[in-house]
């Protein structure tokens, strides 16, 4: 997990008493502990406050996690109206007053409230982690789990549930996506990879938009061009390649060359300006890969299989060209990989 920043908070001398102990096992996050004011401890900072709706309301926003040492018909009562979306609430966790069970309550996939309960449970000893959600209990696959940690954008979340149901019932469940993020699933029990989608019970992990739950990889740009293109035509052959591919400039992770373009101003101004880490491949690279590629002038001139298909390639993350090299006034060709 990142370094979290979290709130402990309690609501009486025991539960700020073990809201310090708590804070052991807590030293590689940054955490705030609240309590009432004029309760004994030996804090550096501890934060009071006069009534627990403020705490919450001014946390909800600042912090990655809640940890509330309280009782939950509380928690709930209280979070209630703060409740907005499961892709932005935080995670809100309830632990006994003893560090003995904790639950995860809100937002335990893509809030993280799971994975905090279960590495909890692992540090505090003889606490166990009682976890609510049906597919962690089931060891069902859970797409939101699978596009967080691979750092996938999600859209039309409200499928989402849909699909965990018909995957708990052992239905089946296309899979629009290709071989190489497939192949990245570790459960794919009921799971078809399709590469056009025939039923309603459908996930879409492409870079391009639908109406089902879509989980978005990032894409990598290969961009060959002519010696001494202005700035200017690169950046004017960018946008006309998003533009065409239905692309988001923030869809767009990182760009590559071949090594012989390292020193073209253009390419190199552009980088600067979008702020990619552009990297460049040489002849050996870009030969080594397998596969059959678009006809290039740089076969010609460089000996290479090309420059745009091979370099998007071997920037991407899973190495799989999704768009052939498209060619922008005879002078700039780019191509996209994930």
């Amino acid at each position: 997990m990142g370094k979290l920043k979290i709130a402990l908070v309690s609501i009486n001398q025991p539960s700020l008493n073990s809201a310090s102990k708590l804070l052991d096992y807590l030293e590689d996050f940054e955490v705030d502990v609240y309590g009432k004011k004029d309760l004994e401890h030996n804090l550096e900072n501890l934060l009071t406050y006069e009534k627990i709706d403020t705490v919450l309301q001014e946390g909800w926003k600042k912090y990655d996690a809640i940890i509330c040492i309280l009782a939950m018909g509380i928690v709930v009562r209280k979070i209630a109206p703060l409740l907005e979306s499961k892709a932005t609430d935080p995670a809100i966790i309830v632990m006994s007053m003893d560090l003995t069970k904790v639950i995860p309550l809100l937002s335990g996939h893509i809030g993280g409230a799971n994975e905090l309960s279960d590495l909890l449970a692992s540090r505090v000893p003889n606490c166990m982690n009682f976890v609510s959600t049906a597919t962690d209990q089931t060891k069902t696959f859970a797409f939101d789990m699978f596009a967080k940690k691979n750092n996938l954008e999600i859209e039309n979340l409200k499928c989402l549930a849909k699909i965990s149901n018909s995957l708990l019932n052992k239905k089946q469940v296309e899979v629009k996506t290709y071989k190489s993020i497939f192949e990245t699933i570790p459960n794919k029990t009921n799971l078809k990879r399709v590469d056009e989608q025939s039923s309603d019970l459908c996930v879409n992990i492409t870079p391009f938009s639908d109406d089902n739950l879509s989980l978005k990889p990032k894409v990598y740009l290969g961009i060959g061009c002519n010696r001494d293109t202005p700035f200017e035509d690169i950046e004017a052959s960018f946008f006309w390649f998003l533009e065409k591919h239905n692309l988001k400039k923030e869809q767009i992770e990182n760009i590559a060359s071949f090594e012989a373009k390292a020193d073209e101003k253009g390419l190199l101004e552009f980088a600067l300006k979008y702020n990619f880490d552009i990297k460049f491949y040489n002849e050996q690279e870009i030969n080594s890969l397998q596969g059959e590629f678009s006809p290039s002038q740089a076969t010609k001139f460089f000996g290479l299989k090309g420059v745009s298909e091979p370099s998007s390639i071997l920037v991407s993350k899973y190495k799989e060209l999704i768009i052939p090299k498209n060619v922008y006034e005879k002078k700039i060709t780019i191509a996209a990989a994930v």
